[in-house]
């Protein structure tokens, strides 16, 4: 609408100018306002199919700080290009980009400018150039490029990994299940053995470098050392902590972004509690190929290592999680889920076919619970508790 009143505006100056001021003078700017959306069309047109745009980023980005963005323009041939004009889009995770880049081609050089979007919330997010238009020398005509446009970049926001505390029951429940299940699978390797042998697994002292897999915890406790078995410790004494970013095709992107990012944290910060009280678990999440992969956590670092690969993985509606890659059966399972309502029974009765204790992480008090499992939440405290 603004267009037309400008052009109609436009159009009743040179009608008072030609036929009222200057007759011959008006007739040259009429003649030249025709003809010049003319050639600005004519550049566009040309420009459209000599303009190559590409453009960088770094992987990854902490939460509440700038991803910067570089992009370079360049163009095909000596002509001069003029206007090109340029719409950056970041996806829910990143504050979302209004404004509009535009430059001209004038040089046989490159065109570069840098951009700045903050990262909001953790998980991955996509940065992408969807829509270049080259305008012609006059700017108001935008023809926009169909071919040739840069592929998206894949972007994780790193969000910080909680402190959980200690004393929260989920863990005390957890190690519970540990001790006992070292002591059942001693119990059980005795069984293994005739009489002119030595009972159960043989022992050593721990050193540094040991996996904290091989571990005796009761045998731990009762000696007031850690010792660690020189056989291979079985994998049901590790508990599995399984990540399920499951986002409903009719959820809203906006605030799915906030569960999955409360489930991220939740997850890797109940392993990194657990490795750091001397107790190794299992990691399952989505990887790259967008198969399900499992990874000890047997270092207070693992936790953060592996949280960059869960967040190079775009989150696809509808896909859960499985526990078909994660092995031998846990002693434990947590499955922490950004949707535990309906749909979540397949997973949660595959973890009960393992035969170890299973229980629910939800991203808060809030969240439905289509099974009878209990189900916690990490509070602002850092605190696990009961829903």
């Amino acid at each position: 609408m603004k267009s037309i009143l400008a052009a109609l505006a436009v159009a009743f100056v040179l009608f008072v100018f030609t036929f009222y001021v200057d007759g011959e003078m008006g007739i040259i700017l009429i003649a030249f306002l025709l003809i010049a959306p003319l050639l600005s069309l004519a550049m566009a047109v040309y420009a459209r199919k000599r303009i190559r745009v590409s453009f960088d980023c770094d992987g990854y980005v902490k939460k509440g700080g700038e991803l910067t963005v570089s992009v370079t323009i360049e163009k095909d041939g000596w002509c001069p290009l003029a206007v090109v004009e340029i719409l950056p889009y970041a996806s829910e995770v990143f504050e979302r980009p209004e404004k509009s880049y535009r430059l001209s081609l004038f040089s046989s050089e490159p065109a570069t400018f840098d951009f700045g979007i903050k990262a909001m919330v953790g998980g991955n997010g996509e940065v992408s150039l969807p829509e270049i238009r080259s305008c012609g020398f006059l700017g108001f005509i935008r023809l926009k490029l169909k071919e040739g446009l840069p592929s998206a970049k894949s972007v994780g926001v790193i969000p910080e990994i909680p402190d959980v505390k200690a004393s929260s029951q989920l863990f005390r429940n957890i190690a519970d299940i540990v001790t006992t299940s070292d002591d059942e699978e001693d119990n059980d390797t005795a069984m293994l053995f005739s009489a002119n042998t030595v009972p159960g697994y043989e022992h050593r002292e721990y050193t540094q470098g040991d996996p904290l897999k091989r571990v005796n915890w009761k045998l731990s406790s009762k000696k007031d050392k850690l010792m660690v078995r020189l056989d291979e410790a079985a994998a049901s004494v590790q508990p599995m902590v399984l990540v399920d970013l499951y986002r409903s095709p009719s959820a809203n992107a906006q605030e799915a972004v906030l569960d999955e990012e409360k489930i991220l944290q939740s997850a890797f910060g109940l392993a990194r509690l657990l490795v750091k009280q001397g107790i190794a678990s299992t990691l399952v999440y989505r990887g790259s190929d967008g198969s399900m992969a499992a990874e000890s956590v047997e270092d207070p670092d693992a936790p953060s290592q592996i949280l960059l690969k869960a967040l190079a993985v775009k989150v696809e509606p509808g896909m859960r999680a499985a526990l078909g890659a994660a092995g031998a059966s846990s002693c434990a399972c947590v499955i922490a889920s950004s949707d535990c309502g309906e749909g979540i029974s397949a997973l949660t009765d595959a973890a009960k076919g393992d035969g170890g204790e299973v229980c629910l992480i939800a991203p808060s008090k809030d969240s439905p619970n289509s099974t009878e499992l209990p189900m916690w939440y990490l509070d602002g405290d850092n605190n696990f508790k009961l829903v």
